[in-house]
């Protein structure tokens, strides 16, 4: 993987005021320039070492209005980021020199609680959606951050608490409208305009502005989950990866080896050394979901122990107020992770210097392994383990190496399957983005990009080029 390009740092550029006050006159949404109050905050996003600085951030108020940015974006030719929540690894989110459409003002939510669907705009987040519907009992399965927008994440096809029981978001994904290149509004779905909906499950921004999604909602109302940290074995993470292929597909779970960070609600003692911290979710019948989650509390005694019956809604973890770091992933698949594995990855933990290394675990199968690989753009259907070598660090000019060091530890685990998950990608090539969509899943998408966006003004994400770039 190559590093996220880092742009020294320079004199905000002053845009064109013909297109300010074009966009001003044209959108109701604000629009905000190089020297407007608002402009350091609105270019900021989550990935620390992206320092970008647009011509203009626009945030429209609807899909009308997101058409007529697309079209001045087309007209003049300037690049186009479309931010949903802010949190790309790669720093898709925001561009320089050109126009950052921000979808926060797009944040109408329609339950029907009879039909069991929702229609959400996308500026709003997976917590806020799902806090929204979980007063009806009633959930969407999305990541596992409650910050995360539900825009970029359900695109890319959406692996989280619900996966092993409902599915990716993206199965749970009935409809859509969105503004393709030729600024067209578009509402699309399996009968209309099927091929382009068939891309947007998975196939990420290539292909246009999503605007609103159309979700089943399933009932969902308390769960036994909770945040749960072992220290961490090889014994430890071994059993943890098994113990979760064999649990019930009603539970979900997610594991993060990495050393101790100095955080207040961890004791003192266990301040560097190797911890497996699991975020774990069991619906169903609360008795049956707590014999579940017994299992992995009897791997080891437990450092910290959060798992409880709580609604859905307050299912997403705290999210920690930290420095600003730049992050690297390198995802991966796994066949599976033994005793010999685990032993690689604590070692390889132990010698990194980056202020957070770790290796990030999240066992599939269930539900989202029912649909058939080529029934939507997120093809890696039978892949067991989806792990994530990571490493967060301070320095921007440091990034080739943390970069170079996780990849080293993916290449290091045996059981590697060929592919990657989309939304875990950083800045990488042509090569890598197609690891993300093997075989004859990537033949038809470059079909539909040719067909939707033939200049490829939605370049700005991992990109499948149409067939004139070719």
């Amino acid at each position: 993987m190559s590093a996220i390009p880092i742009q020294p740092d320079t004199t905000p550029m002053q845009p064109d005021a013909n297109l300010v006050d074009e966009l001003r006159n044209q959108l109701t949404g604000e629009v905000i320039a190089p020297g407007d109050p608002a402009y350091e905050q609105a270019r900021q996003v989550h990935a620390g070492g992206v320092d970008r600085h647009p011509a203009v951030v626009v945030r429209p108020t609807d899909a009308t209005e997101v058409a007529r940015v697309v079209t001045i974006a087309r007209d003049t030719g300037l690049s186009l980021a479309i931010r949903s929540g802010g949190h790309s690894v790669a720093g898709h989110s925001v561009c320089d020199a050109g126009i950052t459409l921000d979808l926060a003002a797009l944040r109408r939510l329609d339950v029907d609680v009879d039909q069991r669907t929702a229609w959400a705009q996308t500026g709003l987040t997976a917590g806020e959606y799902t806090l929204a519907v979980g007063v009806h009992r009633l959930a969407t399965g999305f990541g596992d951050v409650a910050s995360v927008g539900i825009g970029g994440l359900t695109l890319g096809g959406g692996i989280g608490f619900l996966s092993r029981k409902h599915g990716l978001t993206v199965d749970s994904l009935l409809a859509a409208e969105i503004v393709t290149a030729d600024g067209q509004v578009r509402h699309v779905d399996a009968d209309h305009d099927p091929d382009l909906f068939w891309a947007i499950r998975g196939g990420g921004g290539n292909f246009g502005v999503a605007t609103r999604f159309r979700y089943r909602l399933h009932e969902v109302d308390t769960v036994v989950a909770g945040m749960l940290i072992l220290p961490a074995t090889a014994q430890t993470i071994a059993s943890f990866v098994s113990e979760a292929e064999a649990a019930p597909e009603e539970l979900s779970a997610v594991a993060e080896v990495l050393p101790a960070p100095p955080l207040p609600f961890l004791p003192a003692e266990v301040h560097g050394r190797s911890i497996l911290v699991a975020a774990l979710c069991c619906t169903g019948p609360p008795d049956e979901a707590e014999q579940t989650v017994a299992a992995f509390r009897a791997l080891a005694t437990p450092v910290l122990d959060l798992v409880e019956r709580r609604p859905y809604a307050d299912v997403f973890p705290p999210e920690e107020e930290l420095p600003p770091l730049v992050p690297s992933f390198h995802p991966l698949f796994l066949d599976g992770i033994d005793r010999d594995a685990a032993e690689i990855v604590l070692d390889r933990l132990a010698a990194w210097t980056a202020a957070i290394p770790m290796l990030q675990l999240r066992v599939l199968g269930g539900a989202m392994r029912q649909v058939p690989a080529d029934a939507t753009a997120y093809a890696h259907r039978q892949q067991r383990i989806l792990a994530v070598a990571a490493t967060f660090y301070e320095r921007r000019d440091e990034a080739a190496e943390h970069e170079a060091w996780a990849a080293d530890l993916a290449a290091a685990l045996p059981g590697a399957v060929s592919g990657a998950y989309v939304n875990f990608l950083g800045e990488v090539d042509e090569p890598r983005v197609r690891d993300a969509y093997p075989g004859p899943t990537w033949e038809r998408l470059v079909e539909v990009k040719t067909a939707y966006d033939p200049t490829n003004l939605f370049r700005g994400n991992h990109n499948i080029a149409p067939r004139s770039e070719r």
